[in-house]
């Protein structure tokens, strides 16, 4: 019995290692920036925003300064980025990104990138912005737990 249990967990180990080793995290990062892109753009829909969504667990933590200063998982993580993502689908006229460099390690990534926008606020204020940032992304099972934003 002893025997089975250590050729069962050495099993586990090494289908872990070669599960992890199987990630392409060079398409899973284009992925994800085209999805979150595409969040952005002037014609965004719902269906752009869920497949943003797609890529998150459903507890995802997410650190945006000044607005969210907190990375903490919560259980209804995603549901609170839908919903307030949701209000700023299609508030853009125009927004431009593109991707300088990403990195890549065990369960992490990291993407910098530029982006700039002009759009009307709900109240009909008008407003304009360019920024460089850096996303750092923590992985869980493939899928974004953590979101940490960094920029100028």
């Amino acid at each position: 019995m002893k025997k089975l249990f250590i050729c069962l967990a050495g099993f586990t180990f090494f289908s872990a290692g070669v599960l992890a080793d199987e990630f392409d995290y060079d398409a899973f990062v284009k992925a994800y920036y085209q999805a979150q892109v595409q969040t952005q753009q002037p014609d965004a829909t719902a269906e752009d925003l869920e497949h943003y969504l797609s890529f998150l667990t459903d507890d995802v933590g997410n650190q945006h300064f000044p607005n969210a200063p907190d990375d903490s998982r919560e259980p209804d993580g995603k549901t609170l980025m839908r919903k307030g993502m949701s209000r700023y689908l299609g508030v853009h006229r125009e927004y431009q990104a593109e991707m300088i460099d990403y990195q890549y390690g065990y369960n992490a990534v990291s993407i910098k990138h530029t982006f700039s926008a002009k759009g009307k606020r709900a109240d009909g204020s008008e407003f304009s912005y360019s920024k460089v940032a850096l996303d750092v992304l923590e992985l869980e099972n493939g899928k974004v737990s953590v979101i940490r934003r960094y920029s100028e």
